[in-house]
């Protein structure tokens, strides 16, 4: 005898481009996303008994994403996903659970002769702001936002040693080094009761996002580097200090090796040490630290035991 352990459905990869335009100023502001709604509820019949009856289908759930991004706001995006989560659960009375996905692609206003235009952009890079929004009826709206693909180097300032040193290490100690990662952050709201609770906390969310942004490119500049770990866990702590609403913040950072290269070879030519100018970049394979940093003094609860 089966059973359904587990079952969500819902409308992935769906693009949406919308346009703000001042007409007062002729300044016209862009946002895009990728958004992603799946449902939970009373669907197992779907997949047992192929009742179709139970399901929204996935093309109406497009077209809601489509209709609500016309009639709401879409920014910040923490917003328009307690928007979207919401509707479905309320909408449908045998959808419980709704989650939704956005992924803000990166849009910057361009600088023609040093002022700003008013409708020209530039893709500067491939940075996203992202946010999940999980509403469960009865219980409320989690949020979790993200910063991703957030690509930074520094030339000096890193070092690492003092490391586990047995027969299987190779790697030398070294007290200055390149460090480079793709950033990704998130961080974890605490739950909100309603709708009108995150609308109540919309100012939040930018600022949030920016004093993250900021604290990571900060530190990350200015940290004299004795790991990853301990640059990462300087972040994190000033982040969740920014903010009473949050829970956690995490950070996972790939360590994106830069090797010395030995040009001794030919004709003596010193390039290692403190002569070192020519690197190799590795693409594979590459250092991974993660770190939820959390309250120490227990003002955070885990999901489970809300």
């Amino acid at each position: 005898m089966s059973t359904v352990a587990a079952a969500r459905y819902g409308k992935d990869n769906v693009r949406v481009y919308k346009v703000h335009r001042d007409e007062k100023t002729g300044v016209q502001t862009v946002y895009e996303m990728t958004v992603c709604v799946l449902l939970e509820g009373e669907i197992d019949t779907s997949y047992t008994k192929a009742d179709n009856s139970v399901v929204v289908a996935t093309d109406s759930i497009k077209n809601t994403i489509f209709i609500l991004a016309k009639q709401n706001p879409v920014t910040p995006p923490e917003l328009f996903g307690s928007i979207l989560s919401t509707h479905f659960i309320t909408k449908y009375k045998h959808i419980h659970a709704a989650h939704t996905s956005i992924i803000c692609h990166r849009w910057s206003r361009l600088d023609i002769d040093g002022k700003p235009h008013p409708h020209s952009f530039i893709r500067d890079s491939e940075e996203t702001r992202n946010v999940q929004v999980d509403v469960t009826e009865g219980l409320g709206i989690d949020i979790k936002s993200t910063i991703n693909k957030l690509t930074v180097l520094k030339s000096t300032g890193s070092q690492f040693w003092g490391f586990v040193r047995d027969e299987y290490t190779t790697l030398p100690e070294v007290w200055d080094r390149i460090l480079s990662t793709d950033v990704e952050t998130n961080w974890q709201w605490k739950r909100f009761p309603s709708l009108q609770d995150v609308r109540d906390n919309v100012p939040k969310f930018d600022a949030t996002w920016e004093t993250a942004r900021n604290v990571t490119l900060k530190t990350f500049a200015e940290d004299n580097s004795a790991s990853v770990q301990a640059t990462m866990y300087k972040m994190g702590e000033q982040i969740l200090a920014s903010q009473p609403l949050l829970e956690t913040v995490e950070y996972s950072l790939p360590n994106k090796h830069y090797f010395e290269l030995d040009l001794s070879w030919h004709q003596g030519l010193k390039n290692t040490g403190k002569d070192a100018e020519v690197f190799v970049p590795q693409t594979n394979p590459n250092g991974l630290i993660k770190c939820t940093i959390g309250r120490a003094d227990g003002l955070w609860k885990s999901k489970a035991k809300l």
